[in-house]
């Protein structure tokens, strides 16, 4: 069990989509499924990921990536890719940066309209290290395994705790200031690709499938590892957790002064990091009795819970109060690398 380096490789679990389309642009991270997020820079171009149901036999869900913005002309800072990146924690007995390094296989399943060659690239924390790879599509529309063997790196700083211990990207573009030479390491921080890349971003009728990605110690890609559903959400959780509405009695919490009142929301596994909060809208809860919070805001956060501060003016001090949601209010907390 735990061959695989890799969390939801085959893009089971989407907690903040439900199989919603995401915007790629802007190079925010966004998570068009769990532990999967985007990257479009420069590029005039824009992407959307999200959940599928397409998938070769075995898997039930992939990740599909769709043109939303074409872009024909590849400027030479232009680069758009898709990746994870695996936690030091769970990458430390590979023994980057020193004599023995392990040799590494990476196995996906990939669907695409655009036929060619594509990169895949690997990379360390500080993006001073990296490996590219190439891999090609040769028949439009159909489903076709790629395995990839990188050498073990003996360079470089490679984290082991729980920072970010291994970065590895999908390229779909990479302009000419983001290209490198394919198979060998090096400490060119801006290269993601080859010349050979193709330019996946040329027309919005493309689109590329992935699933089935595997990551593991060696030189053999071994059958796709199928853990069960409830661990892979829970290894999920450790970066990304989602609670919603839990009924009418959302959360009982007591009033402790100048209108503030408080209540812990526990997280169903340790996160990574203590996590940044996203709140709902007020409008989306009532205090019995009192109406809506006036506010809502994370007070405090450990890797095990987080405290949630509301405030409104007319509560009685150390007063007992139920707290009900709709259907809108959910907390997301993060700690995503």
């Amino acid at each position: 069990m735990f061959r695989n380096r890799i969390i939801n490789g085959d893009m089971r679990i989407d907690q903040r989509n439900s199989g919603s389309a995401v915007n790629g642009n802007g190079g925010n991270k966004t998570h068009p499924v769990d532990r999967f997020y985007s990257a479009v820079y420069n590029t005039t171009g824009n992407t959307t990921g999200q959940q599928s149901a397409t998938a070769p036999t075995g898997f039930t869900n992939s990740l599909k990536i769709s043109v939303q913005t074409a872009d024909t002309s590849v400027g030479s800072t232009d680069q758009v890719w898709y990746g994870q990146d695996i936690e030091g924690f769970n990458v430390a007995d590979l023994g980057f940066g020193a004599a023995g390094a392990s040799s590494i296989t990476l196995s996906f399943w990939v669907y695409s309209n655009v036929t060619g060659t594509y990169c895949v690239t690997f990379k360390n924390s500080a993006e001073n290290r990296g490996y590219t790879a190439e891999y090609t599509i040769n028949s439009s529309n159909t489903w076709e395994k790629k395995t990839i063997t990188v050498p073990g790196d003996t360079t470089g700083t490679w984290l082991t705790n729980n920072g970010t211990g291994l970065k590895i990207w999908f390229v779909l573009m990479a302009g000419s200031s983001q290209q490198t030479t394919a198979n060998t390491w090096n400490a060119t921080s801006g290269s993601i690709g080859t010349s050979n890349q193709v330019n996946f971003m040329s027309s919005l009728s493309n689109a590329w499938y992935i699933t089935g990605v595997q990551l593991e110690v060696g030189t053999v890609a071994t059958p796709f590892e199928r853990r069960l559903y409830g661990h892979e959400l829970a290894l999920c959780q450790r970066y990304f957790f989602k609670v919603t509405n839990r009924g009418s009695r959302w959360l009982q919490t007591t009033s402790i002064s100048s209108g503030n009142m408080y209540g812990t929301i526990p997280f169903q596994v340790n996160m990574r990091a203590v996590p940044t909060a996203s709140v709902p809208s007020t409008t989306t809860f009532d205090i019995w009795g009192v109406g809506n919070p006036t506010t809502i805001a994370l007070d405090d956060a450990t890797t095990e819970w987080a405290v949630i501060k509301f405030t409104k003016s007319t509560l009685t001090n150390y007063y007992a109060y139920v707290l009900s949601g709709d259907g809108g209010s959910t907390f997301q907390f993060s700690a995503e690398l």
